[in-house]
This record gives C-alpha cells, structure tokens and sequence, in this order.
C-alpha cells in the first residue's frame, strides 16, 4: 500500500436504486451511460462499475441490454476498465447472476456475505458466492469483493485460501449503507487492518459519506469510487450534473495529495489484470 502511488477510480454513473425522480441527470439507456463513460474517463476515471435498465428505466438482470450497454461504453471509451455489476436488482436469481459473469467483461462485482440493505435483505449466501467465484475464476474475470462489513473480508480470504479468488485481491468497502459498516475513519482503518498483504483497496462512502470518505482513503493509500450510484450531490444544496464532476473533484484531491490519477494500463496492473 502506498500513500503517494498512482489512484485507481472508478466510476459507478447509474446503479440500481438511483431514479430521474432523485436527479434527472442519472444515464438510464445505453447510450446515455456510455456519453458519461467516456466524460469520465477524460476525467480520469479508469474503470467503470455498469448496472443496466430496461426501456421504463428498471433495474434489470437482461443479457441483451448488458451486452448493448458495455458495447456503447466500449466504442465510446475505449480502454476503460469494464466492471458489471451481478446483482442489478431485487428480483434476480442466481443464474442470471452467473450469466452475467460468462459475458467476459474485465472485472464482475462480488458482494461479499448477506446482510439487511434499508429495509430488505440482500442475500449472498457462501454456496452461491463460491458457484459465482469458481465462475468468475473459469472465464478469466476479475472479482471486485464490494465487502459491507468485516466478516466479509474474512470470507474473502477463506475463499483465497481455498483457491476460488486469485491474487491479488481487490477489495472493495462499501460504507455507510443502512444495514452495512458505518462510514466512519476507525470502522476504515479496521478494514484496511483486515486485508492481506499483496491486496488492494478501494472505498465507496454512500450519500453524505462520500466525500469524507474518499478523502481519507487517498490519504491512506487506497483507492477511491465515485458516482451517481452512490451519491447525487456535490454539495448539501447542488446536484450533480454530470458523474464527471464527481471524477474531477476526487482527481483533484488525489493530485493535491500528491497521487496522480492512475491511466488504464496502471489500474490494469493495480488490479490484477494483466495476464
């Protein structure tokens, strides 16, 4: 882990939950999606984390519109760092969420253990997790482990003991969800305590968090995700008009910290993408 390294961000411009009725500047439809990929990565981004929807704009677990929508992103930016999501909405079951994986993008999400999400319950049991890393293992795709909470980590590295998930690790802490680790710099600390060495981190502070957040992760030498799937506004009173901006503010404070957004070949190497 270096403080002064290059910093790998993701942007993450759409997800699940996020609608037109929270901001009418969240990218819906593929070509949307793929018009904020490309503003991102001029941006600095190098990887982008996709959820697609349907026509009405709903999440959905449709192969068709994942495979128009990393098409567009593709043509639109090329080189950025493709990560889909594998659990794009509420109703999915689990081999819509393996297909996924079969798409051979560059990297899949993986949500690390069950845990209540708001006022649901967001289910990852261990034999599915296991069917999704052996998946992810035989056609060559990156897991990102989105962990909530710090037995998630600890399941992350069974599952690298036992072979399932190869090294090095990409980590993912997601903070501030209701239901999940509170986003605060010690519950940080404690996961970034818990990873083993030769792994990489990166962190997403949900709503109001996100801002601190990402902050004291550059400052610590991990990496940072951003956008409007985590996060509409810049500021209490000004929506973001664009997930841009979301990248711009969070390279400039890489850069005044000393990290230079790092390119795609960097994040590639970063993450554990070459080869």
């Amino acid at each position: 882990m270096s403080t002064t390294g290059p910093l790998v961000v993701t942007v993450a411009p759409t997800g699940a939950d996020t609608t037109r009725e929270r901001t009418p500047h969240v990218p819906l439809d593929p070509g949307e999606i793929a018009a904020e990929a490309a503003a991102s990565q001029a941006a600095g981004a190098a990887v982008i984390h996709i959820h697609v929807r349907d026509a009405a704009g709903r999440p959905t677990m449709d192969l068709g519109r994942y495979r128009q929508t990393v098409a567009a992103v593709r043509a639109a930016a090329p080189g950025l760092v493709v990560n889909l999501t594998t659990a794009g909405s509420w109703d999915m079951r689990d081999s819509e969420r393996l297909a996924v994986v079969e798409l051979a993008p560059d990297m899949c999400s993986f949500d690390a253990g069950s845990l209540n999400f708001g006022d649901g319950v967001f289910l990852n049991p261990p034999t599915f997790l296991r069917r999704l890393a052996a998946t992810a293992l035989e056609h060559g795709v990156k897991p990102e482990l989105e962990c909530f909470d710090v037995s998630h980590v600890e399941f992350c590295t069974r599952l690298a003991d036992e072979g399932l998930l190869a090294q090095p690790l990409w980590f993912q802490f997601v903070m501030g969800i209701p239901g999940g680790i509170a986003a605060t710099p010690r519950n940080l600390m404690h996961l970034v305590g818990s990873v083993p060495l030769g792994s990489h981190w990166s962190v997403i502070g949900v709503g109001r968090h996100q801002q601190p957040m990402t902050t004291l992760a550059i400052a610590a030498g991990g990496h940072v995700r951003v956008g409007m799937e985590d996060n509409v506004r810049l500021s209490a009173h000004e929506l973001a008009d664009s997930n841009a901006r979301f990248v711009e503010r969070v390279v400039t404070l890489g850069r005044l910290a000393g990290r230079a957004a790092a390119d795609q070949q960097q994040a590639r190497s970063i993450i554990g993408l070459e080869g």
